[in-house]
């Protein structure tokens, strides 16, 4: 098991009370010299964040209502300047929104609206497959097929028309190439990702991009191929070290070797918390779950050390647990003094 996913940030509230709330929340902010809140637009306040929207080098939307600013705020009101200052390093920047399973389309269209309205894109991480993550800390996923099928027909009608950028599934196609997906399985998840693939390809403002794995496995040789089946040719490529902690030139690396073998695909890399790289501690099998001294990597931008790179992403949401290991909370629950020590080591 390579990693584990988080549970979603809360879906933008509508109208003047979640602008209310935001702008509050600005205020405070501003007041503790943390951040000066961003222009409202005039509809509805969708992007009256307490963090400004960043440069056009990364054009992904900035949730103002993510955990990691609601925790920003609770540390100033408690006086807690230093830590709200540190958060911020989290808050400021654009993660992963991970869509639920219960209302797809009501998530997919809150978040697109809302980046939308600031002239940004959605980035959103899709894992509802059946028999997801080997049964491991965030085992469950869609009940059978045609459930994840109208699943995935949800999130496409709430996105529409609008900018998205979709990693698609983290580890599913890498549970095929290492036999973790039992073989009775195999065949449907090929189906499942492939059609989602399409699906999702047919909307005309959506990037789609299948997870690859990591460097730390190391084997594009072994993958290229249940890519392919799962649908990368139609893709607009695959993202690699997502909820990981490899660093970004071993995820280059590893990238463009599996680009050579996939046709030239481009890729995205999950750079949210791989500033130390990976941990050499404890149990080899385990070293992705919450591991100590690790740190905030490199920064969300479409400006990247090689042409076949798109983007830095940070696709896991720093702070949120990945499972119930070293003392850590449920998988996707937000992790305080977990948060706290990344963007702490990110200044070193």
């Amino acid at each position: 098991m390579d990693g584990t996913m988080g549970a979603r940030a809360q879906v933008p509230a509508a109208g003047g009370a979640r602008a209310a709330a935001a702008l509050a929340l600005g205020a405070i902010l501003l007041a503790a010299g943390c951040s000066a809140p961003a222009e409202d637009d005039g509809a509805g306040g969708a992007d009256a964040a307490i963090i400004q929207q960043p440069g056009r080098s990364d054009p992904y939307w900035v949730n103002p209502d993510s955990g990691a600013a609601r925790q920003v705020a609770a540390h100033l009101r408690a006086g807690r300047t230093a830590d709200a200052r540190r958060l911020r390093r989290i808050a400021a920047q654009p993660t992963g929104e991970w869509i639920g399973p219960k209302n797809p389309e009501a998530e997919a269209r809150g978040f697109t609206e809302a980046a939308d309205r600031a002239g940004r894109t959605a980035l959103l991480v899709l894992y509802d497959i059946p028999h997801r993550d080997c049964g491991q800390y965030s085992g469950g996923g869609a009940a059978d097929g045609d459930a994840y099928r109208a699943w995935i027909d949800g999130v496409a009608r709430g996105i529409a028309d609008r900018a998205a950028t979709v990693v698609l599934e983290p580890d599913a196609v890498l549970h095929l190439a290492d036999g973790c997906t039992p073989q009775e399985f195999q065949e449907e998840r090929y189906d499942l990702l492939a059609g989602a693939v399409a699906r999702l390809k047919a909307l005309p403002g959506t990037k789609v991009y299948l997870d690859a794995g990591n460097a730390g496995w190391g084997r594009p040789d072994q993958i290229d191929g249940p890519l392919r089946r799962a649908g990368v040719d139609r893709a607009d490529g695959f993202a690699v070290n997502v909820s990981n902690f490899y660093s970004t030139a071993d995820s280059l690396a590893y990238g463009k070797q599996l680009s050579a073998k996939v046709g030239g695909k481009h890729f995205v890399i999950d750079t949210s918390r791989n500033g130390n790289g990976p941990w050499t501690g404890g149990a080899a099998d385990e070293r992705w779950c919450n591991p100590p001294g690790r740190a905030l990597g490199d920064t969300p931008t479409t400006e990247t050390a090689d042409p076949l790179a798109d983007a830095y992403l940070w696709i896991k949401r720093p702070g949120e647990s990945d499972g119930t290991c070293r003392g850590g909370p449920k998988a996707g629950a937000w992790w305080d003094a977990y948060a706290l020590g990344l963007a702490a080591r990110a200044d070193r």
